[in-house]
């Protein structure tokens, strides 16, 4: 297995699973196929600026929120969605988030850098969001990644 191959596995199993220590990401990547050391995961956790997030549970997992971005933006993505998100409704493959008026493009900026395989593309107004998602079933699926996140 190359290295692209285990890291989009790597990201694959985080997305689908809520996995919060490098142990049990080395355990489902073997049972995956790509057996890994420890230290190869930690290299490529870094590599990829995979960040622990909150459940909304009261537990962490790994997740995937900033693609090709300084670490250090990820928290201020975070903040920007808990404090300017307000609700979200679906029509079929389209989803509508709701926020604070005058921050759509603040949390389209972040919905942006979370890279969702699933997104086509979005617009944001003032206090509103119209997002494409792919199909409709991957619209719940997206729905749920930012219920996971506020």
């Amino acid at each position: 297995m190359t290295k692209r191959d285990r890291q989009a596995l790597l990201i694959d199993v985080i997305s689908e699973l809520e996995i919060d220590t490098q142990e049990e990401l080395q355990r489902v990547m073997a049972e995956r196929g790509a057996s890994v050391t420890q230290a190869t995961i930690s290299r490529d956790i870094n590599e990829l600026k995979i960040s622990k997030v909150p459940t909304g549970n009261g537990t962490v997992k790994y997740a995937k929120i900033v693609g090709g971005h300084d670490s250090h933006l990820t928290g201020k993505y975070i903040r920007v969605l808990r404090d300017a998100f307000m609700s979200m409704d679906s029509a079929q493959n389209i989803l509508v988030v709701r926020t604070v008026s005058g921050m759509a493009s603040a949390v389209a900026a972040a919905l942006d850098a979370m890279e969702m395989k699933e997104v086509v593309g979005s617009i944001a107004g003032d206090d509103t969001i119209m997002m494409a998602i792919r199909t409709t079933a991957e619209t719940k699926i997206v729905m749920d990644k930012i219920r996971e996140i506020i």
